[in-house]
């Protein structure tokens, strides 16, 4: 999600977002973006900017650890050859290859009937998750420090695990408020509100966060989460020194501060994730598991097909890509973001997860792409790969107002064309672009958050909305604020 590089939260004690005085919130704006923001997203530059990487331009917490006050279908069959359905078969003629393909098909009211992960080739590098999801994301706190953590010896051991043990200290404690925000006082909200058959849900500009993802939707089978930034190397974690292990970790608190303590992160801090040494957004989606009460299964990397189908890449494919990026620094999505310090082997990842105690295997795939139109026109494969998933739930906040510009029109077209349901705050899409949809409204909406959007056609137009729709209150905040402060949503859906 994109959020703007400010450290001030405006939420009350509560998780409410306050209606503090314009003046005060004005002068925070203006130090933090400038009206030339908008103008900057406009021109089609990419799915993010400097302030608003990854998903919501929303005001920021501060880091973990301070001070708060500074031909994959619907059923999951995979056929042997390495063609993979999204209900897990496979068929029993033939072996499968190393690496495979997967189309993204498969209604929104499918249902996942997989209880083993699937047959699918590709290297899979879950080993490596079980390492993050204990170490980075604060999972199964009852382990010892693994093995290969420990290199057989005893002290080293307990150095590693003193330090994940501080580290899990300050990101448990800001997770223990967001869960009693979201999925403890949140759920009453969510469960009145969200249809019950969601199954397949597209985030669009939601870099990093599944967590919002899975507040929103817990029983989906398939999420996919689209943004700027790329997955991450895995395999690091298992060379670092205690010292560098303590390191990337306050890194990655700092970077993650915002995600655990409202659902969202300046795209500053979603840019630096790109070059940690541990993998920033792989370690943001198993810090979402673990809050849901999830645990990984598998997990593998992906590239898609001209057709949109999912290719896995098998271990010698991802030698010779590391072998290139040795040779050629690997470039980022956009051109003021960092560039990653891994090879494009690690731009998407698939990770397959279920509930502690449950066998029901789901999907969450996290695709590396920039959503402006100039991009998209270049590199078609994800709308192909998003449209032969057919018609799906949809989630997006804290986008910028990027949706909201003539830059991408390509992204809002596919929405508009294969939504069922939508939950956005007002970076949503905007009424006047919402023809032959109904737009239902919650809290409180008085303008745009950023300056640079505020007052045109798409401003006003929620502006009336608001005004106009029956008031439903909202007790907590899921995106952005408003001008004033206020928390709201809007839910979109086409006409019977």
């Amino acid at each position: 999600m994109q959020r703007p590089g400010s450290s001030h939260d405006l939420r009350t004690a509560s998780g409410v977002a306050a209606r503090p005085g314009k003046p005060g919130l004005a002068k925070l704006r203006t130090a933090i973006l400038g009206v030339a923001l908008f103008a900057q997203l406009a021109a089609g530059c990419g799915n993010k900017t400097k302030s608003d990487a990854g998903g919501s331009n929303q005001p920021v917490a501060t880091p973990v650890g301070a001070k708060s006050d500074g031909s994959a279908k619907a059923d999951g069959s995979a056929k042997a050859d390495g063609t993979v359905k999204a209900d897990g078969s496979a068929k029993a003629s033939g072996s499968a290859t190393a690496s495979g393909s997967a189309t993204g098909s498969g209604s929104n009211g499918a249902t996942a009937s997989n209880t083993t992960p699937s047959a699918k080739g590709g290297a899979n590098f879950i080993d490596d998750a079980k390492l993050l999801y204990w170490a980075a994301a604060c999972g199964d706190r009852d382990a010892k420090t693994p093995d290969v953590l420990a290199s057989g010896d005893d002290k080293k051991a307990d150095k590693v695990a003193t330090i994940v043990k501080r580290h899990c200290k300050a990101v448990m404690d800001r997770m223990a408020d967001f869960r009693k925000t979201y999925f403890d006082k949140g759920r009453a909200w969510f469960d009145s509100v969200v249809p019950k058959d969601i199954k397949t849900v597209v985030y669009p500009f939601g870099g990093g966060d599944l967590l919002s993802a899975l507040v929103a939707f817990p029983d989906a089978s398939e999420i996919t989460t689209i943004s700027l930034e790329m997955a991450g190397d895995p395999r690091r974690i298992k060379d670092l020194t205690p010292s560098q292990l303590e390191s990337s970790l306050g890194a990655l608190r700092a970077e993650i501060g915002g995600l655990v303590s409202v659902g969202s992160n300046t795209s500053e801090n979603l840019s630096k994730q790109q070059r940690n040494e541990l993998p920033g957004q792989v370690s943001s989606f198993l810090l979402g598991l673990v809050a849901g009460g999830f645990e990984p299964v598998a997990m593998r990397y992906f590239t898609l097909a001209d057709d949109g189908q999912i290719h896995y890449l098998d271990q010698a494919e991802i030698d010779s890509l590391d072998a290139k990026s040795k040779e050629h620094r690997p470039k980022s999505l956009k051109h003021d973001w960092m560039s990653p310090n891994f090879s494009e082997a690690f731009g998407n990842v698939e990770i397959e997860y279920r509930k502690i105690g449950d066998t029901q295997i789901r999907v969450h795939r996290h695709i590396g792409w920039n959503l402006g139109d100039d991009y998209l026109h270049k590199h078609p494969q994800l709308i192909e790969h998003l449209s032969s998933k057919g018609k799906v739930a949809m989630l997006t906040k804290g986008a910028s107002y990027l949706l909201w510009s003539p830059n991408f029109t390509l992204i809002r077209n596919y929405m508009l064309d294969h939504m069922t349901w939508m939950l956005s705050d007002s970076t949503g899409i905007p009424p006047t672009l919402a023809t032959g949809f109904t737009q239902e409204t919650y809290g409180h909406y008085n303008g745009a958050f950023l300056e640079g959007p505020r007052g045109n056609r798409h401003d006003e137009a929620f502006k009336k909305l608001w005004a106009t729709n029956p008031h439903k209150s909202l007790a907590f905040r899921f995106g952005y604020v408003d001008a004033d402060g206020a928390a709201h949503l809007v839910v979109t859906k086409p006409k019977a």
